[in-house]
């Protein structure tokens, strides 16, 4: 289908949380030759956001100066510890009003390939939905499972939301209140939902496994 809404995505890397449960800095873990920042950004990329964001803390500077081996843009995030949608504040306050959304890609979800985000960029452009979502499906038993993934890709119509300081939850409660009209890309793919941000997760992708094991219902004779 021929894309005719040309929306300017900006996409955002927050890297700037604790890694508490990781106990070490997932922005400079490294899969594959690449730390997991350079794998978002290059997803992003590729998957043909206009311009690319990441937001950074203060300290490690050991992340800072693995974000600025993306090439993309690098941004401060003063206070971190208020979570991720402070992050999300940030890059929001540094967009032009050429800006139409944001691809929202967290650091610890470095198996999220280009082509995965291309397919979002795209539905986002056909629908000009205020939410678009990627959802992995599977089935376990025969019984349907889904796991919701990144990017999400934010509409500037939902800015004013996630900039509002009574906001609770974060963009998490953005999402649950905006679901009806969100536009959905179905996957069968784990990689769009696996969030690796525990060690055990971590060997788990190094060793080639992912948490959403997928079984196709059986064919009943």
């Amino acid at each position: 289908m021929v894309i005719t809404n040309h929306l300017k995505i900006v996409g955002v890397v927050p890297a700037s949380g604790a890694s508490q449960r990781m106990g070490r800095d997932k922005a400079v873990l490294e899969l594959e030759g690449r730390t997991f920042v350079q794998r978002a950004v290059d997803a992003l990329r590729c998957g043909g956001c206009d311009d690319i964001i990441v937001v950074v803390p203060e300290v490690p500077r050991i992340i800072r100066a693995a974000a600025l081996n993306t090439d993309a843009r690098v941004l401060t995030n003063p206070d971190p510890g208020e979570g991720p949608i402070t992050s999300m504040r940030v890059a929001i306050g540094h967009l032009d009003d050429s800006a139409d959304a944001i691809a929202w890609l967290p650091v610890d979800f470095p198996l999220v390939c280009g082509e995965m985000v291309r397919r979002l960029c795209d539905l986002a452009r056909r629908t000009l939905a205020p939410l678009t979502l990627p959802v992995h499906e599977y089935f376990i038993e025969d019984v349907r499972h889904e796991k919701r993934g990144h990017p999400a890709i934010f509409s500037r119509a939902l800015f004013s939301e996630l900039l509002d300081p009574a906001l609770k939850g974060g963009a998490r409660t953005v999402v649950h209140r905006h679901l009806e009209h969100a536009a959905i890309e179905v996957f069968r793919d784990p990689r769009v939902a696996t969030d690796i941000d525990t060690p055990s997760a971590y060997e788990a992708v190094q060793a080639g496994r992912t948490p959403y094991e997928d079984q196709p219902p059986q064919t009943k004779d």
